[in-house]
């Protein structure tokens, strides 16, 4: 059920970023979410994209090392405390987030929706289910 993110080896410097994009912009691939770590030669772009699997390929095929790694989305109330109870979650069901994200959602819909790379899928997936909080899917995130 996870959803597949891509996690891109970038060169730290004027232009990568914009060049990469490019080349997704190029293919129809539309950016749904995005986060950049940068160290001081290089950087990890990860993104959450309309067509996993077609962004990979064009990536791939451009030189770009990347990586697909599942990845935990979920929309959870935009109000204070709605991300520590999903974390109390994750702690109750000994569940490690090694980084997240958030993605953009209509204001109307009164819901942040966050991206959380675990050290256990199946388990952070059990214990949302189990409070009935819901996890988007791969086809959800394309029909965003």
């Amino acid at each position: 059920m996870s959803v597949k993110q891509l996690s891109i080896f970038l060169e730290n410097k004027p232009g990568t970023l914009q060049e990469m994009t490019q080349k997704l912009s190029d293919h129809q691939i539309d950016l749904r979410a995005l986060s950049l770590a940068e160290t001081e030669g290089f950087g990890i772009c990860r993104i959450i994209v309309n067509d996993v699997y077609e962004a990979a390929t064009v990536l791939k095929d451009e030189g770009y090392i990347c990586r697909m790694i599942p990845v935990v989305v979920v929309p959870i109330p935009d109000e204070p405390g709605g991300l520590n109870r999903v974390l109390q979650m994750f702690k109750a069901a000994s569940v490690n987030v090694e980084y997240m994200y958030a993605m953009l959602d209509a204001p109307e819909d009164h819901s942040a929706t966050m991206i959380f790379k675990v050290d256990d899928v199946k388990a952070a997936e059990k214990a949302l289910r189990a409070h009935d909080l819901i996890i988007l899917t791969q086809d959800e995130i394309a029909d965003m």
